[in-house]
């Protein structure tokens, strides 16, 4: 069975507001995030549509990692490196696979909706009753779930935050049973690792990468939320656009330095004799 868990996450945010806020947070994380040739690498990105949920956006990007992985799965891979995102966004639903052509037995795939409630609807994403019996719900705090000490910044953290444009923040307990607005972002995730010896431990190690990663980039969202609330979603695609560009230039190696020539010497006729 595939380990299946439901996060959800309230933000004191709109719907709508979110959505120029998640673009605007992604763009801005994966270009801080990569550095050394480690990263996330945008391919394509262009507009699609769907007979169900309408026009979306298509994007299509490598995450260069080898390095951040466990020591037990960076032995069974190559040195050089990338699982592939695939992302369909069809706002406010989403869905994002995540694939890997070194080791084909992974997969990960996460559905997203959100919804302006506080995380109440118990079956957001329409599962089966098959999929509501495996599945796990984590609610995710934004303000006072701990997170990796090597992502804190006290800027960045809800419970000093304050914007200075809304005056919402800082956040006090028992914030998402009294805050307004909110809204709620509703993610599943199945994550499988089909390696003997390996599934349970890898499986284990894909939830808690992305309940980590979730948990910093919804933080970051509202933290730097003055920085993109007047954006329009034309702005925040340029602005996205600039950020990948400006990324994939960081994830492209420099071109290796040659060795200066030595300036020639005159020599004689003596001297090439001798040579010779």
């Amino acid at each position: 069975m595939v380990l299946l868990k439901e996060y959800r996450i309230p933000m004191p945010l709109t719907v709508e507001e979110y959505r120029i806020g998640q673009l605007y947070m992604i763009a801005r994380h994966s270009h801080e995030q990569s550095e050394d040739g480690e990263g996330v690498e945008t391919i394509v990105n262009i507009s699609c549509e769907d007979e169900e949920h309408g026009r979306g956006q298509y994007t299509e990007k490598r995450i260069h990692l080898s390095n951040r992985l466990p020591y037990w799965i960076q032995a069974i891979i190559p040195k050089v490196f990338y699982i592939t995102e695939k992302a369909w966004n069809y706002y406010p639903y989403t869905m994002t696979e995540y694939t890997c052509s070194f080791i084909p037995k992974l997969n990960i795939m996460i559905r997203t909706k959100f919804e302006d409630n506080n995380g109440s609807n118990d079956n957001c994403l329409g599962l089966t009753e098959e999929e509501l019996l495996a599945r796990q719900v984590e609610y995710l705090d934004i303000a006072y779930d701990e997170i990796n000490p090597k992502h804190y910044k006290e800027e960045e953290d809800p419970k000093f935050f304050q914007s200075k444009k809304t005056g919402r923040g800082p956040l006090k307990e028992g914030w998402r049973d009294t805050f307004e607005p909110i809204m709620c972002s509703y993610k599943v995730v199945e994550g499988a690792f089909e390696v003997w010896g390996l599934q349970t431990k890898a499986e284990d190690f894909i939830q808690k990468a992305i309940r980590d990663i979730l948990l910093v980039g919804h933080r970051q969202a509202f933290a730097w939320l003055d920085e993109w609330l007047d954006m329009s979603l034309t702005d925040v695609r340029v602005y996205e656009g600039e950020m990948q560009r400006a990324t994939n230039v960081k994830l492209t190696p420099p071109p290796p330095t040659l060795p200066t020539p030595p300036t020639p010497t005159p020599t004689s006729p003596k001297s090439w004799f001798n040579w010779a």
